[in-house]
């Protein structure tokens, strides 16, 4: 399954917050053990000062939505990708993006999940 993650709206989830570089490496792990691809979008820069998209691996892509907000990167992007699952517990993102998706998961309960 393909999983677009508002990576600031996870990380932000709990308290202190999840480092970007740290979200990272626990979404790539359960990517691979779930078998899933995740598009994980920052607003501005992803870790490593990313701008754009980079592919990390087989499974993982990064995204810094530039000069927009990452809500508005997943606006444009989810409903190119039908039946995706979008990882956000923004109801304007929800509301705008979400009747496109296959599934959407909340992000404080998603975060939680990550070490499962």
């Amino acid at each position: 399954m393909l999983v677009f993650v508002d990576a600031n709206n996870v990380r932000r989830s709990q308290w202190p917050n999840v480092p970007g570089d740290e979200l990272v490496v626990r979404l790539r792990a359960w990517g691979e053990r779930h078998g899933h691809e995740l598009v994980v979008v920052f607003d501005r820069a992803a870790p490593g000062e990313v701008v754009g998209t980079h592919r990390v691996d087989d499974r993982t892509t990064l995204v810094g939505s530039g000069p927009e907000s990452a809500d508005e990167w997943l606006i444009r992007e989810l409903p190119a990708r039908p039946g995706a699952w979008l990882v956000t517990s923004d109801r304007a993102l929800r509301d705008a993006a979400g009747g496109s998706a296959g599934r959407v998961i909340g992000g404080g309960s998603f975060l939680r999940s990550l070490d499962d």
